[in-house]
């Protein structure tokens, strides 16, 4: 219920917005991205329309999990083999130009200072055409990418509010990539957003790698639940959070009345002797003070 409530508020804002500022949810008409298999209740529930979702799925890609995304995801401990293909199994139609990634993990007490890619594309020639980097000893997140001139742009988000991606609890970190801006979530609240410079294509000739550490390109140890690339730059502020909530747990409770007034309690021990006091000022007349 608290997720419908937030969703219905969050697509009554976006639908308020008028088209032109491009706040309507974008649809890939050029062929690069199939359907994603997602549970409905997701996204059809609370809009007015069936929305077309379509990506890719990383997690059932990388072999760590096949069939429909549900609520009740499983987790894959990670780190004992490096997860690296060739970009064209990945995105065989190349990557759109505008996304949202999409990831569910937690870091371990051994790893949660490591440096790693969550995510890089990278061609041929080694040379890296787009990652995110999460820093455990700095407490940030990288995003960079090739711009038109073929130059490396990176942006680096330093909110404290990242900082609790590395408290070793689950978390949900997504990113907004739209042509000339990309947008930092992190359990569904907006962190930060970036103006950017417009980005090169990709080129699907090289590989794509997930959760590898930058020092020595092995596999990081961590826990990861979800990692999907949406083709659509606004599922990131679309999707909500309801599946980090613990499943045992139902709503808080109506709190209770005031309790009645209780009994008066019994008369308490008498306590000890306190210090003698300084003496105080002479006040009285001597005997030869009256007799004067």
């Amino acid at each position: 219920m608290i997720c419908l409530l937030r969703w219905t508020a969050l697509l009554w804002t976006l639908n308020s917005i008028p088209c032109a500022l491009g706040m309507a949810v974008s649809k890939q008409s050029d062929g690069s991205c199939p359907p994603l298999s997602v549970e409905e209740r997701r996204f059809s529930d609370v809009l007015d329309r069936p929305l077309e979702i379509t990506g890719f799925d990383l997690t059932e890609m990388f072999l760590l999990r096949k069939g429909t995304i549900a609520e009740d995801l499983p987790s894959f401990r990670l780190g004992s083999s490096p997860l690296i293909k060739p970009t064209k199994l990945i995105f065989p139609n190349g990557l759109p130009s505008e996304y949202s990634l999409v990831s569910i993990w937690r870091v371990r007490r051994t790893t949660k200072k490591d440096r790693w890619y969550l995510w890089q594309i990278f061609d041929q020639s080694g040379g890296s055409q787009v990652n995110v980097v999460v820093d455990g000893d700095k407490k940030v997140v990288e995003f960079s990418f090739q711009s038109l001139l073929r130059n490396t742009l990176r942006y680096t988000f330093k909110s404290r509010d990242l900082h609790a991606l590395f408290d070793r609890q689950w978390h949900k970190l997504s990113i907004s990539v739209q042509t000339n801006a990309v947008s930092i979530y992190m359990d569904c609240k907006l962190i930060e957003r970036r103006a950017t410079d417009e980005r090169a294509s990709i080129d699907p000739s090289g590989r794509t790698l997930i959760t590898t550490r930058i020092e020595d390109g092995r596999p990081v140890d961590i826990e990861l639940k979800q990692f999907l690339i949406y083709c659509d730059p606004y599922i990131a502020e679309l999707e909500n959070c309801c599946e980090l909530q613990d499943p045992k747990a139902g709503l808080p409770g109506v709190a209770g009345l005031p309790g009645q007034k209780g009994d008066k309690g019994e008369k308490g021990n008498t306590g000890e002797a306190g210090p003698t006091g300084n003496g105080g000022p002479k006040v009285g007349h001597s005997l030869n003070d009256l007799q004067s």
